[in-house]
This record gives structure tokens, C-alpha cells and sequence, in this order.
């Protein structure tokens, strides 16, 4: 077998060979570096001239043309400025670096609003305990006045029956005045009539005791009679 026929035949064995190997590594899973620097070419392949040496990775471009043959995107990037780049380069999602950023930020505003949510519900929970404790101030001070009112009510009942109890007493102290105006009337009455008699009666003694010492003695016999007789 010739040089010729033996390269020939190795070829023949080899490019299946490179073939699945280039499927499989078109199937795996690749990871660039989140912090790389690609150029940017006037044509759509390694051959042509670098217009951008360092464009870096995370930088927005808004993508032209695609060309699957030779792997290049037509990209325009900066201030309008057209070129071509690497289609392994591009990707629809931002480089992990920013979404990281992007999520230490959102953290950091999480754990500013975790903490003002926080002193809201400190300062709601100083209200809460402020509120239940003039309730419980309110309470206290509803019992009092109901304590206060029963008290006045129990006075209020005693004193009604003081009331009734002393216009019984002014009813009855008025008809005792009243009985003793009439006794005071008859007792002067009997008094003025005592009087009457005890003037008649010592008038009529007077009478009787003038009339016996005037009568008595023209009743006595005299001694000169006795002795003529």
C-alpha cells in the first residue's frame, strides 16, 4: 500500500471521527469567563481587521446578520459603529457579574425594606401595647364609674326615702302643731274658765261671810233679854 492510499484511507477513518466529536462538542455545555475582552472585526472571520481590540463582555450591541457558515454575527455596538464578532460571544442573557450586581442590589433594597418593615412593626407593636394599655386604663376607669354611679345610686335611693320619710315627719309635726294649738286653746280656755270660777266662788264666800257677820249677831240673844226673862 502507497503513502498516498494509506493517508487516503486515514482520512476516510478520521473524518467520521472528527464529526462526531464536533457534534459532541457542539451538544456540551460551554461557560465563558464572565470578564473577557472580545475584538471586534471589520468581516466575518479571523482573517479580517480589528476595528475594536477590547469590547468588553456585559456590553450591549444590537445584532444585524447572523451567519452560520462562518460562525460571526453582524453587530452594531458604541455610537453607531458596525463590525463583526464571534457568535459564541453573544448571548441573550447578561453576564452573570451584573445579574449579580442586579441581585446584591435587589438584596440590599430587600433588606432596606426588610428593615423598615421591621421598625414599622416595632413602632406598630409600641402602638399596639400603648393601645391595650389605655384600654386597660379605660377599663379600670369604666369600673370606677360604675363603682362611682352605683355609690350615687344607693345614696340617691337613701336619700328618696329621707325625703319621703321627712315629708311624713313635717305631715306629722304639722298635725302635732295643730293638736297643740288646740290643746294650748283649750287649756286656756279651761284656764280662763278655772279662773271664772275660782272669782264666783271667792266672791260668793266673800258674800256668804258678809252675810253670816251682819245675820249672826241678830240671830244671838242679847243679855238683857236673858235677864228679864
Amino acid at each position: 500500500m502507497t503513502p498516498q492510499k494509506a493517508m487516503n484511507r486515514a482520512l476516510r477513518l478520521l473524518v467520521p471521527l472528527i464529526l462526531v466529536l464536533a457534534s459532541v462538542a457542539q451538544a456540551e455545555k460551554r461557560y465563558v469567563d464572565d470578564v473577557i475582552y472580545v475584538p471586534v472585526r471589520s468581516g466575518p472571520g479571523n482573517e479580517y481587521r480589528i476595528i475594536e481590540s477590547a469590547l468588553r463582555s456585559g456590553t450591549p450591541v444590537e445584532v444585524l446578520e447572523k451567519d452560520e457558515e462562518t460562525g460571526y454575527s453582524k453587530i452594531r455596538f458604541g455610537d453607531g459603529e458596525e463590525g463583526y464578532i464571534a457568535t459564541r460571544f453573544l448571548s441573550a442573557e447578561r453576564i452573570a457579574e451584573e445579574r449579580l450586581q442586579d441581585v446584591q442590589e435587589q438584596l440590599t433594597r430587600t433588606e432596606d425594606e426588610l428593615s423598615q418593615a421591621q421598625s414599622k412593626l416595632e413602632q406598630s407593636r409600641s402602638k399596639l401595647e400603648q393601645a391595650q394599655q389605655a384600654k386597660q386604663d379605660l377599663e379600670s376607669r369604666l369600673e370606677e364609674t360604675n363603682n362611682e354611679l352605683e355609690r350615687i345610686r344607693s345614696i340617691s335611693e337613701d336619700a328618696i326615702k329621707l325625703e319621703k320619710r321627712n315629708r311624713e315627719l313635717r305631715k306629722e309635726r304639722q298635725e302635732l302643731r295643730k293638736e297643740v294649738e288646740l290643746l294650748t286653746n283649750e287649756n286656756q280656755r279651761l284656764e280662763d274658765s278655772r279662773e271664772s270660777s275660782f272669782l264666783l266662788t271667792g266672791g260668793g264666800l266673800v258674800i256668804a261671810g258678809i252675810f253670816i257677820a251682819v245675820l249672826f249677831p241678830l240671830l244671838k240673844p242679847s243679855r238683857k233679854s236673858d235677864s228679864w226673862a
